[in-house]
């Protein structure tokens, strides 16, 4: 069966990334008002896209929230860092690292300590998750946030259902990405957001196609039309209609005696 590794899965997929990610006129701005909204962003905050991809997300937050300084958007991908712009936009700071880079100390970070950051849909990535994060939560200032943004163990996409079985194998649960936040010293919890989302089928068997889904590069190009071939006698609507839910584990480090009182 044919394999495709993740980093060159995305640096692929770069080109068309946004479009694959952007299923309707209103996901972007929904996800990315409740990151603002959980890490309770304001303009005074230094602010961090762990794994920003092509800054979509990042660049919403900034348009809304307007940090002093630009939002620094980290991603292991050049291709991907490209797709943000050259020169980059003035609220967003490109900076060519994974996860594991930043954690272990391997980047002068420009504003010195983070107040906040997140990660959206790439802890799976992480070899390491508990070391990972433990790193990346020493980056922050007294009282800074770091929220993890991941799909449920189960997922009700209108996939194939070897597609399912397969997420449902790789996908780390939330619950453990709590247990890792709170041994890094941070105060953890988790909570659910949901958003419907309604996507022409045609559209969306071509996303499977494109492989939008890094768990989708485990299977062969007989695989994804012999599986996009079982979703069209599954899904004869135009429209498919599913929800898309995403637990948001949100870790705090408390503050220090005297500051934030």
């Amino acid at each position: 069966m044919e394999r495709r590794d993740v980093q060159g899965h995305y640096e692929e997929l770069a080109a068309e990334y946004d479009e694959h990610w952007v299923y309707g006129p209103d996901y972007i701005p929904w996800m990315s008002a409740r990151i603002a909204e959980s890490l309770r962003l304001s303009a005074n905050d230094r602010i961090a896209d762990i794994g920003c991809g092509t800054g979509l997300f990042a660049r919403e937050v900034a348009k809304s929230v307007r940090p002093s300084r630009p939002v620094l958007c980290a991603d292991p991908s050049e291709a991907m860092l490209r797709r943000i712009g050259r020169p980059p936009p003035p609220g967003l700071a490109p900076v060519l690292a994974s996860a594991e880079d930043l954690a272990g100390g391997n980047v002068d970070l420009p504003s010195g300590r983070l107040d906040a950051m997140w990660l959206k849909e790439s802890v799976h990535h992480l070899p390491d998750p508990a070391r990972t994060l433990r790193g990346l939560a020493g980056l922050l200032a007294a009282g800074g946030r770091l929220l993890v943004v991941m799909l449920p163990a189960t997922i009700q996409y209108p996939l194939f259902d070897s597609a399912l079985r397969r997420f449902e194998e790789l996908q780390p649960d939330p619950f453990g990405i709590v247990e890792h936040l709170t041994a890094a010293g941070m105060k953890a919890g988790l909570s659910h957001v949901e958003h419907e989302l309604r996507i022409d089928r045609e559209r969306y068997f071509g996303m499977v196609r494109a492989r939008y889904m890094s768990l989708l590069s485990t299977f062969s190009d007989h695989e994804i039309e012999k599986g996009i071939e079982e979703m069209r006698a599954a899904h004869p609507e135009p429209v498919l209609v599913f929800p898309d839910r995403f637990a948001f584990v949100l870790g705090e480090l408390p503050y220090q005696r005297g500051e934030g009182e």
